[in-house]
């Protein structure tokens, strides 16, 4: 990954970090396709030096499905001026991704959206997602969960949620009567857990629907599925490459 030389705003705005965009600009595209977007809310981040406080995220009010490699801003977290520069984020996008780059130095890749099962499994007396099948045992243990929702992810807000992800262990974020945030190690990490989280999240909503017992597996199991699918021989990456290619063929200016 290329390093910044220095913090300086001249340096920053002199990098173009060009796979780390084209990467974050087909999520953007995919999570639209996916339905994963909500108007032009929500947002993804990228971090872009060793320390991953300066990061690639969306511009502010920009819809998922027309977003380009070259339309990303890049921000530095520890830059207290960015919401009084030019082009600033969202603030409620500066705000959590802020907080979680600052915070949380293993989170290279951030991914906060309000897809509808993750969502409405947020809203739930008990949010936790039980083991019922392979795609839920795949997040055994493996998510937090933030009970304290005060309002919109402004700093003070945003501070506070974020240190749920201080574990390193712990890669998805159920943000209560709010969404989700998951993190990953790069882009391909990221939205494949992105992607199986809803999918679980999907079933099971969808079998609490049919009003029948759940058959949860037990700890045993289901920790032995999460840390064989951990282990897949480059399972996200190949996911994402395929991604990548359907949009090189129908969509080819996402990386532009």
């Amino acid at each position: 990954m290329e390093q910044l030389r220095s913090t300086s705003s001249a340096a920053i705005s002199s990098v173009s970090h060009r796979q780390e965009r084209a990467d974050l600009a087909a999520a953007f595209r995919w999570a639209a396709r996916l339905n994963f977007h909500e108007g032009v809310a929500n947002h993804f981040s990228v971090a872009v030096n060793e320390a991953g406080t300066q990061f690639l995220m969306n511009p502010n009010q920009s819809h998922f499905s027309r977003i380009k490699a070259s339309d990303l801003i890049l921000v530095d977290a520890n830059d207290s001026e960015t919401m009084n520069r030019p082009n600033a984020p969202d603030p409620t996008a500066w705000g959590l991704h802020g907080a979680l780059h600052r915070q949380c130095q293993h989170a290279r890749v951030a991914l906060h959206v309000h897809s509808i099962h993750a969502t409405i499994l947020s809203t739930l007396r008990n949010p936790r997602l039980p083991p019922i099948d392979q795609n839920c045992a795949m997040f055994f243990n493996r998510y937090a969960i933030d009970t304290e929702y005060g309002g919109l992810a402004f700093e003070e807000e945003a501070e506070r949620c974020c240190q749920q992800l201080s574990d390193p262990n712990k890669k998805v974020l159920i943000m209560c009567h709010h969404g989700v945030m998951v993190i990953g190690e790069d882009v391909a990490d990221a939205f494949n857990r992105l992607f199986y989280f809803e999918r679980a999240a999907e079933t099971y909503i969808k079998a609490l629907w049919t009003g029948q017992p759940l058959n949860v597996l037990s700890d045993e199991v289901a920790e032995k599925t999460a840390k064989e699918l951990e282990g897949y021989p480059g399972q996200a990456q190949r996911h994402f490459a395929e991604l990548r290619a359907i949009l090189d063929t129908e969509e080819p200016d996402y990386a532009t």
